[in-house]
């Protein structure tokens, strides 16, 4: 008999009573909505949550003995990344008027918006609604942005199922309360397409208690997902969106002639974990089965079925997909699928190697049309400096009207531009300082990502995004003295174990484990398909050079034809890189006949200025800060 709740005889999380009676997220983030404060309850966070944004405290700003330093981050949902020129317009207004004047790529392909005011969330989200744009489902216990490939290929037809089916999931799984529209529209429901009927048939359709009739969430029911859960879409070959880290794939297969046959589908990957609970891991997806087109939407309902019925809703921490898969083994989750799906489930069908691929540069779109990849370090959106994104992307769409994909790798690519605009959208994007040739731009920097962390996460243990840009220069520098200059792997960091820039695939990640200290995490591939593993439980930042620079050299030594760093050091595994480690007597760090140390901080207004002044000289920020202490203290 399959199990339709969950189960009335383990003590639920307090959250699933949250969820119970907030009357399908309505409450008690409807009333306190009303109320003239500047934050929200613990209970009514957890629902705003639903409706796509965090309360945040911006941890900069707080002065002792006062109250914390409340803000709202909100973040869009968009299948796919797709942003219309209307919205980007909507989105970037909004964050100059009520936001902290940045925007920031996610690594799911959408925007969130920092230092929303609680007074200002309202008219902040209606006008996303308004211009085309939602928050609904960004964040909670529910599907969460379903991702695709970014490339706007007009002549590669699986590029454009990848698109469609990523819309198609994400109406499939929306949460179907109109408490949404009613809290942040009074009621009002936005015009938007008709939605596609085999969709909204599958979503009532009963497929042996995959929905509940009498409720106002088929799918959901009262208590949503135990967890979070993240869909994406992809094509053979291409694995910009981390495939093996969702808690569904889909891969789009064709016929000879590009018609559409069916999906091959990955279950159970993850990246979510907590230090020091080894209960708790990063995990791959399993190859699942093979689902023909006519009953894709059926699967996925016995997929979202199995996991909110058998999810673990006692211990949060362990209430992923991935941990049922694991704790079930393949072939248990399979057979419970077949109970939800009614029919056996099709052998898997070979796929090409998976290549990452992040588009960036100018490319043919295949219809006439011309799309360029822009990379965004660290997905912020900001004026600094002489690098003005923030003002180039603004000018670019107001004139031109393009609309733009957001990538899994915090970039962004404008798309459905004319050529005979090219050479102006060049020099808009020149005068404001933003490089469009991918070939100029740091190879490190270009293959790295960093989650926002500190001052607003409220999860975040240490640095991310602001510290990542001078560890990529550090480690730029030591494979210059090692004579590596042409060295480049994939560098991730987060502030906490979370792992929202995805650390665990990286062939060198940061996980924050303490104030200024890392996991680092070492093995992943390039091409995002091997699971790297923790070699140092905390490393203090100052260490890095002093840690890496062993394992540089043995990795110059050693490597095989072509190999990459990541696949190097899971090759020969950790005990080699320790013991070469041991015995190693490190290279003199020389400049000018002095050896470099990494103990001075700066503030972060002078870090800024640092980093903008070091890039119009050309010069490393160590170099430019040692010439100006040399000059200072003569």
């Amino acid at each position: 008999m399959v199990q339709t709740t969950a189960n009335p005889n383990k003590k639920l999380s307090k959250l699933e009573g949250i969820k119970e009676r907030s009357n399908y997220l309505r409450e008690p983030l409807a009333s306190e909505l009303l109320e003239d404060t500047d934050h929200f309850s613990g209970d009514a966070v957890q629902i705003l949550k639903f409706h796509g944004s965090y309360q945040q405290d911006n941890r900069d700003n707080r002065v002792k003995g006062q109250g914390k330093d409340y803000q709202m981050m909100l973040r869009t949902r968009n299948p796919g990344g797709y942003i219309p020129p209307s919205l980007y317009l909507t989105l970037d207004r909004l964050s100059s008027n009520y936001g902290n004047n940045t925007l920031r790529v996610t690594t799911r392909q959408g925007y969130q918006l920092h230092g929303i005011l609680k007074k200002n969330l309202k008219a902040t989200i209606s006008d996303i609604v308004r211009n085309m744009g939602s928050t609904l489902g960004a964040c909670g216990d529910l599907n969460r942005n379903v991702m695709a490939p970014p490339a706007p290929y007009k002549n590669r037809k699986p590029y454009q199922l990848a698109w469609e089916y990523a819309d198609y999931i994400a109406d499939l799984l929306t949460p179907q309360t109109g408490a949404y529209y009613e809290i942040w529209l009074d009621g009002e429901k936005a015009i938007s397409g008709e939605e596609n009927p085999e969709v909204k048939a599958a979503r009532q359709r009963n497929g042996n208690g995959t929905v509940f009739h009498d409720q106002e969430e088929p799918i959901y029911g009262v208590h949503y997902m135990p967890r979070k859960f993240k869909c994406s879409v992809t094509v053979p070959g291409d694995n910009s969106v981390d495939l093996y880290t969702q808690d569904v794939s889909l891969v789009v297969i064709t016929d000879e002639n590009e018609e559409l046959q069916g999906f091959n589908v990955y279950a159970g990957g993850g990246m979510g974990r907590t230090h020091n609970k080894e209960e708790t891991f990063a995990r791959m997806a399993d190859e699942i089965c093979y689902v023909a087109k006519e009953d894709v939407y059926d699967l996925l309902k016995a997929i979202v079925a199995t996991q909110r019925d058998y999810g673990d809703r006692v211990q949060r921490r362990h209430a992923r997909m991935k941990y049922l898969i694991y704790d079930w083994g393949v072939e248990k989750f399979k057979a419970k699928l077949v109970e939800y799906f009614g029919k056996p489930l099709e052998p898997f069908q070979p796929l090409p190697p998976w290549k990452y691929e992040d588009y960036l540069g100018w490319h043919e779109q295949g219809d006439g049309k011309l799309f360029l990849g822009v990379s965004v370090e660290n997905g912020r959106v900001k004026d600094e400096g002489k690098f003005r994104l923030k003002t180039a992307l603004r000018e670019v769409v107001e004139q031109f009207q393009v609309p733009m994909r957001l990538t899994p790798n915090h970039n962004i690519i404008l798309y459905e531009i004319d050529p005979s605009h090219k050479a102006a959208i060049n020099n808009i994007l020149a005068e404001n300082g933003i490089q469009t040739d991918p070939n100029q731009i740091n190879p490190l920097t270009r293959y790295s990502m960093a989650c926002p962390a500190l001052p607003t996460c409220g999860l975040a243990i240490t640095e991310s995004e602001r510290a990542l840009p001078g560890i990529v220069e550090r480690i730029e520098a030591l494979l210059k003295k090692l004579g590596m200059e042409d060295e480049h792997f994939v560098i991730r960091m987060t502030g906490c174990p979370n792992g929202c820039a995805r650390p665990y695939m990286a062939e060198l990640g940061f996980v924050g484990s303490a104030p200024g200290k890392y996991q680092v995490w070492l093995g992943g591939s390039p091409d995002q398909t091997q699971l790297a593993r923790p070699i140092v439980e905390r490393l203090p930042e100052e260490e890095i050079e002093k840690f890496l620079e062993p394992i540089l050299v043995y990795f110059k030594q050693y490597r095989q034809m072509g190999e990459s760093f990541g696949v190097f050091c899971d090759r020969v595994g950790f005990d080699a890189l320790q013991e070469f480690a041991s015995t190693y007597t490190p290279q003199e760090a020389v400049r000018k006949g002095r050896k470099i140390r990494y103990r001075v901080g700066v503030h972060d207004d002078v870090y800024e200025r640092l980093k903008t002044t070091a890039k119009e000289q050309n010069k490393s920020m160590t170099q430019l800060v040692g010439e100006a202490l040399d000059a200072y203290l003569r």
